[in-house]
């Protein structure tokens, strides 16, 4: 069996094509996905979803966008939590209910695979091939 490498996936941001987002900042996503606000240019309040803990993709995530680890993400949001200051973003299972939730939801962020975009939803957020 082949293990493909984990820097291999490529991962995007995507939004509903009716959420009146084009595009979303490197800062945007960190601000949004750490909680520390979630209100979009376009007036609306952004909705991120998360991938659950043991999908590779998760990790790779926010290894990218912020230079930690897992431990160092839930540890994040867990004194966020408990000060009652913000909740972390809706937990789904896999990338296939968090394209479904954007498909449906105009305030839904989610980071997916590459590959896995389909019609039903916008990229709004890729990373420089040099990051």
């Amino acid at each position: 069996m082949l293990l493909t490498p984990l820097a291999s996936a490529e991962l995007v941001i995507i939004a509903n094509p009716n959420s009146g987002i084009e595009r979303l900042t490197k800062s945007e996503v960190i601000n949004i996905y750490l909680g520390r606000y979630r209100r979009l240019s376009t007036g609306s309040t952004a909705a991120p979803i998360d991938i659950a803990n043991g999908e590779e993709n998760k990790a790779m995530f926010y290894e990218q966008l912020v230079n930690k680890n897992l431990a160092e993400i839930n540890a994040y949001w867990a004194r966020l939590v408990f000060s009652g200051k913000t909740r972390p973003p809706q937990q789904v299972d896999n990338a296939e209910d968090a394209l479904n939730i954007v498909a449906n939801d105009t305030n839904a962020l989610a980071y997916v695979e590459r590959s896995a975009v389909n019609s039903q939803v916008l990229i709004v957020f890729e990373w420089p091939p040099d990051e």
